[in-house]
């Protein structure tokens, strides 16, 4: 889960199943899908989003959807 995860980490996508469809839809659409890997940049302060890192583009996630999906260390 990206809620594990420190700024600077990279990790592989596992499952994107347990977000919302319209989430993984987005997802999908950016080319960010299981098996890809990204890198955590930033995590704002008080449960603000997370922007991660795939392919060279930088995606913004809210922390309650980012800690959906499933990822493991790189």
């Amino acid at each position: 889960m990206f809620g594990s995860f420190k700024v600077g980490e990279k990790g592989k996508i596992i499952n994107i199943s347990k977000v919302g469809r319209m989430v993984q839809r987005r997802l999908l659409d950016l080319g960010i899908t299981e098996g890809s890997e990204v890198c955590i940049k930033c995590v704002m302060p008080f449960g603000g989003p997370v922007m991660i890192e795939s392919c060279g583009q930088c995606v913004g996630l809210r922390l309650k959807e980012a800690r959906l999906i499933e990822v493991e260390r790189v």
